[in-house]
């Protein structure tokens, strides 16, 4: 699935912007930071604000973060002038009063327009969101980001909580596979799922890197995989397995199972708890299997390293071989039923 064929499922802003921060890549993290600054301000209803006052949240963000986790691959090169490493010689005056240095600002406001505000709403292969969140007014200290009224409409609707989440997810998978040795085992072995904590782990090192509903839902659009309705922030949310982990049990019992691993990440999938226990044991439909197959496919768009965990699965099942799509897959297991 490509970019056009996940924004056809839901022709939206909502889309649009899942497509910026969920598959676009990712050299460093500004991104990330940016999106998070935007739903800031457009859930404060601004509708103009000042180049200088957007880059303290911006700059905040990435400082704090860069205190435990690395924002760009650690073979990146840094300019004496580059952004990170200001922001590495000014994060601890800016941990400590708990705002951004001047300094910091200053080289925020230098890099910001030339380099993430260009780059947000792109995708690879010189392809761009269908919708824009925001554009670059006025000239030197009346520079400002005009919020569009879809970023405004996306910060007060009903997934804004989700969609927040959902980017801090990601961010913190990028920033995994930026990290030296966890970032190898992530990209050669891609994760796995802890039970114990619903959260997506480096498979080597067995580190939590962030939830998996965080981490996936945004590929479904925000839906629960068995009703397709909208998982509101107030729903009671469970993790299904869409075929059964039941049937690994129920074949061992008769000889051994010969499909692929019914707990890894291809088979799991959020929805609402209420729909996840009426659902029980049973195989899915196949309009749930449509979904998840989509799902799918969407992750495979995204950069390292959920792609490349869906990747090990296409290829390491016993039963296919390697499947060309998640359709011939999905079918495939069922046949070993």
């Amino acid at each position: 699935m490509n970019g056009r064929a996940f924004y056809a499922q839901d022709a939206s802003a909502r889309a649009s912007w899942r497509l910026a921060v969920l598959m676009g890549a990712n050299s460093r993290t500004y991104k990330f930071a940016l999106g998070q600054a935007l739903l800031e301000f457009a859930g404060a209803g601004r509708r103009s604000v000042p180049l200088a006052e957007f880059a303290v949240p911006y700059s905040l963000s990435i400082v704090r973060r860069m205190a435990t986790s690395p924002q760009a691959p650690q073979t990146t090169q840094l300019g004496d002038n580059d952004f990170l490493a200001i922001a590495h010689q000014e994060g601890a005056a800016t941990l400590d009063a708990d705002h951004p240095t001047e300094r910091l600002v200053a080289a925020a406001v230098r890099s910001m327009p030339a380099m993430v505000m260009q780059k947000f709403h792109n995708l690879r292969g010189n392809t761009a969101v269908p919708h824009t969140f925001y554009q670059l007014t006025g000239n030197g200290r009346q520079r400002a980001v005009r919020l569009a009224p879809d970023a405004l409409a996306l910060a007060h609707s009903q997934q804004a909580a989700g969609l927040a989440a959902e980017l801090d997810a990601r961010w913190s998978i990028v920033e995994s596979s930026f990290a030296t040795g966890v970032g190898r085992s992530l990209i050669e072995e891609g994760v796995t799922v802890d039970w114990d904590t619903l959260k997506i782990t480096d498979t080597r090192r067995r580190r939590p890197v962030t939830g998996l509903t965080q981490a996936t839902i945004g590929f479904q659009h925000g839906r629960c995989l068995i009703c397709d309705d909208i998982l509101a922030p107030t729903d009671a949310t469970a993790v299904d397995h869409v075929f059964p982990f039941s049937l690994m049990h129920r074949y061992a019992s008769i000889g051994s199972w010969q499909g692929p691993d019914l707990d890894a990440l291809w088979n799991l999938a959020p929805a609402h708890a209420a729909c996840n226990l009426a659902k029980s044991d049973r195989l899915p439909t196949q309009a749930e299997l449509a979904r998840l197959a989509a799902r799918n496919e969407a992750i495979m768009t995204s950069p390292h390293p959920l792609r490349r965990t869906l990747h090990i699965s296409l290829d390491s099942t016993s039963t296919t071989g390697r499947a060309s799509s998640w359709v011939t897959f999905l079918q495939a297991v069922q046949m070993t039923l």
